[in-house]
């Protein structure tokens, strides 16, 4: 299948891509990213034995928006009803940072569309990270996003407009951020990867419990940042051949 389409997903056009063939593999983006920014490194190397689906979620990269905030569960929905339509009862679900909140999601509402799922760089609660994060947001500006992931957007919109936009909703996401419960977590019964770098935003020690909270959890603690270990854009480590052992990682993890 070609790559680069839009379908009508409720309400809004989302963006996604097709690459390579297999069982199906979707990947969900970070907060203020796009497919690029945080799969461009690994998504070549994935596309080798997975028919990988790329999103964009609402207000991301190519993807609309609503006249709605942004929420974990309206994204899962909106997934949910894009495999529908490309006739897809079932794939792997990958989502990086806000998307693997996401995939929680996904993994929760609609168990019997997820095979495997993979949970990288996130957290349940607010004390998987260190308070300082929650802080941040109270007086969060366009400037404190990443210049990188300004650019990138701004390669596909041209929009200041829609930037501040997105950006907007994305820190008023973070801002009404609830707990999972432990009861909720424990309910995605699918084996489930959860993967951080040893120097992520999500602490280790959450990590180590969130994974023991999954019935089939595994768990993968890897050198990096938030993203590095999979050459996402802006924690990119140039030279590393971690984002190789990772991919070997995740087949891995898919095959079983």
């Amino acid at each position: 299948m070609s790559t680069g389409k839009y379908a009508n997903v409720n309400g809004i056009q989302m963006y996604y891509e097709i690459h390579g063939a297999g069982h199906p593999l979707v990947l969900i983006h970070g907060g203020g990213s796009t497919i690029t920014t945080t799969f461009g490194a690994i998504l070549p190397l994935l596309a080798k034995s997975h028919m990988v689906i790329a999103v964009e979620m609402q207000a991301h990269g190519h993807t609309g928006d609503r006249d709605a905030p942004e929420t974990f569960e309206q994204d899962a929905d909106d997934i949910a009803e894009l495999l529908k339509q490309l006739n897809i009862p079932s794939a792997d679900i990958f989502g990086f940072s806000n998307g693997g909140n996401t995939a929680m999601e996904i993994a929760m509402r609609y168990p019997e569309m997820v095979s495997r799922v993979v949970i990288a760089s996130t957290f349940y609660n607010r004390s998987g990270v260190p308070p300082g994060f929650w802080d941040g947001f109270a007086g969060a500006t366009l400037s404190n996003m990443p210049q990188v992931y300004q650019d990138e957007y701004l390669k596909i919109t041209s929009s200041p407009e829609r930037l501040l936009n997105m950006f907007n909703k994305d820190v008023e996401r973070m801002k009404a951020f609830k707990d999972w419960s432990k009861e909720a977590i424990s309910s995605i019964k699918v084996p489930a990867l959860v993967v951080i770098g040893d120097k992520d935003l999500p602490l280790p020690e959450h990590a180590v419990e969130m994974y023991r909270l999954l019935p089939q959890g595994r768990l993968a603690i890897l050198p990096g940042t938030h993203g590095s270990y999979m050459g996402e854009l802006m924690s990119a480590d140039g030279g590393s051949k971690v984002p190789g052992y990772f991919v070997a990682m995740l087949d891995e993890f898919l095959a079983t």
